[in-house]
């Protein structure tokens, strides 16, 4: 009895289920085929009614037949009878209630078989129109009927087309390829209402620089070991924000500053990517995203803007408005962020996910690329045509869309992260405290240190060599018994280890990576291998893969010519030195130097706090890589209409360069400002980005346009017998030899970087302002 009493209950709760869910798959304006979708829908949920009322009433009878069987048994005999009748009493009121539900099912289905009733006689006419839905031959939708075809053949392949609504008939092909999409012309027929007009944006907010950090902290939320870094880490430099953002609202002395809804997507601490980060990060494992991912969020929250944090591809879906499905439709609303700060997995993710939105909103990204993209890579038919296509590029983005954390080419914007600063009394103190005859060894896996005995044994001569090498039960074979190794250290301790320290030494691996800088902050010298030849995606496995040749290029600036280049070419001596490993007398004689070399503790202004903050600021302000800039029109015919305007570039007293003309007729507003353009010729074996650099500047991307133009070689004294238009990332140029002159057909391939000894290349430069480098001395 109890058996089959379970056994009807449970039928009954797994029919309302299926019920709710008939009810419930569909929403009244849900879809752009309402009336249809909701008339099968109650097709079918009546079937459900009727088979529910007729399992119903079975399993009445069946209850009432054991009823009757109860009632003859033996067990209604003396006091054993109380049990059996106790026990069936639950199930008398069982019954009761199934009987009520029954008649409940039964009103139900006769309201829907009246709701039925009326809405097919109400879309008749309708669905009389739907049936007769022809393919449109519209000139100006050219792609309508391939992808009409491609839904015939597909429209099952993701659930998300069921989702607006597609059910295999041609009219509803054609609502989600005018409606969703937009390869399809909006049928007459579905405009019986006039559009409504969509209110007025709401007026901007202004952003006001924050003075608490506790709304960020819980913005950042738990659950990771990288989040609880990055959280501790942003708590112990609070106070050092809280000043620079005192002095730079002072610096922009009241300026009005819109506040940005900005999403932060860490794409590679999220498990879809095998976060492989978080079980190490607090353990002193590798900290240099992390670092900089803390300090981007602390940047952005104390420059006033409101932000969304994401760890999950599951919050990144639900703020972005992803439809159900395997994320082949677009978003189901307007994108409420104006910009989102993400890595190459997070990118990945999206474009996985936004279908055909992810390349309407793709200019709101910013790429956090710690070793930058170049546009060659960048630009996926050229970098499949041209051999640089990479597992990381081919985004077809603006290369200034690319963030890295050092300046390695001026293609990328330069993020950066900040190092602690020193007040005056801790600066004073670590002087005094200071070991000179003690070194800090760059490295935490034990691999760095195989093969480097030699130079341990010279070392070891001199100084006591400390390591945090990484172990779990016995000592890394790798590291020599005379080297005291802490292991694994949390941040904090490796910063005291830091401040007493002479001399911070690598072993020319890891690349990059912030630690030099925060030794460098900490009072101690850091002596670094210079590699010969200089390291590239040529030449070693670490970049093989990577979108960025690196290429060596005479003297020029930005290849890996050792372990940490900024540290080589933007700090140096005495702070910094760079020697040839491989000759044991010069190493020797530097480590002897350093030792008798007193050192400040010293930090470049672009990677405290305020140089961290300035950027920003100036970059979310002035890059706007939505808008078309409107640039003259190319001349690409003889027709005196289609000529661009004379050249608003101006020969130079010395007649070495071109500069900005300041009555130029023509003087589009444009970031960085054009009065800091000046315009080189590059010798055959430099880039743009060392031509630039010997003339005390930098290359800026963003003028290249400027001098894209027949007249600039004309200007330059260069003849040209003959001017093409080609795609190539060191166009504009000229080969000398044969006076032939090159124009750049795609502005995305606008590039600083490359060079060939056949061209000189036509190289737009800038001035920048003292200790930041990404910004022109009037971009603030």
């Amino acid at each position: 009895r109890i058996f089959v009493l379970g056994i009807g209950f449970f039928t009954l709760c797994f029919l309302m289920t299926s019920l709710g869910g008939q009810f419930s798959a569909k929403r009244l304006g849900d879809s752009p085929f309402t009336i249809r979708t909701e008339v099968m829908g109650a097709l079918e949920s009546r079937g459900v009614l009727r088979r529910m009322s007729d399992m119903l009433e079975l399993l009445m009878k069946r209850m009432d037949i054991l009823a009757r069987l109860e009632n003859s048994t033996d067990f209604h005999k003396g006091d054993e009878a109380r049990f059996p009748l106790d026990r069936f009493q639950p199930a008398a009121g069982l019954m009761e209630r199934i009987q009520a539900i029954a008649q409940n099912v039964s009103d139900i289905a006769i309201k829907v078989d009246q709701i039925l009733r009326n809405s097919l006689l109400n879309g008749k006419a309708m669905e009389g129109r739907r049936d007769q839905c022809e393919v449109p031959r519209d000139p100006k939708y050219p792609d309508c009927a391939g992808k009409v075809e491609w839904m015939r053949a597909r429209w099952t392949s993701d659930p998300c087309y069921a989702f607006f609504g597609v059910d295999g008939t041609e009219c509803s092909f054609l609502i989600y390829l005018s409606e969703v999409e937009w390869f399809c012309p909006p049928l007459p027929w579905r405009n019986q209402t006039g559009a409504v007009p969509s209110p007025p944006p709401p007026p901007r907010v202004q952003a006001a620089f924050r003075r608490d950090l506790a709304r960020l902290l819980e913005l950042i939320g738990t659950g990771k070991e990288s989040l609880s870094f990055m959280k501790k880490r942003i708590r112990h430099l609070a106070q050092q924000w809280l000043r620079a953002a005192r002095r730079l609202e002072e610096k922009l002395a009241g300026r009005q500053r819109d506040q940005k809804h900005i999403l932060i997507h860490i794409g590679f601490l999220t498990e879809e990517s095998g976060d492989v980060f978080s079980p190490r990060v607090l353990k002193g494992g590798p900290l240099g995203e992390m670092v900089q991912w803390a300090d981007i969020l602390a940047a952005l929250f104390i420059l006033g803007h409101s932000l969304r944090v994401t760890v999950s591809l599951k919050e990144l879906q639900s703020h972005l408005g992803v439809p159900p499905g395997r994320g082949n439709c677009p978003l189901t609303s307007p994108l409420p962020f104006d910009l989102i700060y993400t890595d190459y997995h997070g990118l990945q993710q999206m474009k996985q996910h936004m279908g055909l939105s992810f390349k309407k909103y793709r200019c709101r990204v910013r790429v956090i690329d710690t070793f930058g993209t170049e546009p060659a890579y960048n630009h996926e038919e050229y970098a499949t045509l041209r051999g640089y296509r990479t597992n990381w590029g081919y985004w077809n983005l603006q290369p200034t869309q690319f963030m890295t954390m050092f300046p390695h080419t001026p293609d990328n914007s330069f993020m950066g992260f900040v190092s602690e600063e020193l007040n005056q009394t801790e600066r004073q103190l670590i002087k005094a405290n200071k070991v000179s005859s003690m070194a800090v060894v760059y490295g935490k896996e034990a691999s760095i240190w195989k093969g480097k005995e030699k130079f341990l044994a010279i070392l070891n001569k001199y100084m006591e060599i400390h390591g945090t090498v990484y172990y779990e039960t016995q000592r890394p074979p790798e590291v020599p018994a005379f080297v005291k190794n802490h292991g694994l250290l949390p941040q904090h301790e490796f910063q005291q280890l830091l401040r007493k320290a002479k001399l911070f030494i690598g072993f020319g691996f890891p690349y990059e990576g912030p630690a030099p800088l925060e030794a460098i902050a900490n009072g101690c010298v850091f002596l670094q291998a210079r590699f010969n030849p200089p390291h590239s995606s040529l030449n070693h496995e670490f970049f093989r893969g990577k979108p960025t040749s690196r290429e060596a290029t005479g003297t020029a600036v930005f290849q890996v010519s050792s372990q940490h280049p900024y540290a080589e070419d933007f700090i140096g001596k005495p702070h910094v030195w760079t020697v040839d490993y491989n000759n044991s007398e010069e190493f020797e004689a530097a480590i002897k130097t350093i030792m008798r070399t007193q050192v400040d503790p010293y930090l470049p202004y672009e990677y405290t706090c305020e140089g961290m903050l300035e950027r920003i600021h100036a970059y979310i302000q002035h890059q706007d890589f939505c808008a078309t800039p409107p640039l003259p029109p190319s001349p690409k015919t003889k027709s005196p209409a289609m000529q661009s305007p004379p050249s608003p570039l101006a020969l130079s007293p010395n007649a070495t360069h071109l500069v900005w003309s300041p009555g130029a007729g023509w003087a589009p507003h444009a970031w960085p400002p054009l009065g800091s353009l000046t315009a080189w010729v590059s010798e055959p074996q430099h880039t743009c980005t060392e031509t630039c650099r010997r003339h005390g500047l930098v290359c800026e991307p963003t003028f290249f346009s400027f001098l894209n133009k027949e007249e600039v070689f004309l200007q330059l004294s260069i003849a040209c017998d003959s001017t093409e238009y080609e795609m190539n990332h060191l166009y504009p140029a000229v080969a000398e030899g044969v006076r032939e002159c090159y124009l750049q057909k795609e502005p995305l391939l606008f590039s600083c970087a490359g060079h060939n000894t056949k061209y000189r290349r036509l190289c737009p430069c800038r001035d920048f302002r003292p200790g930041q480098v990404a910004l022109c001395r009037d971009c603030l």
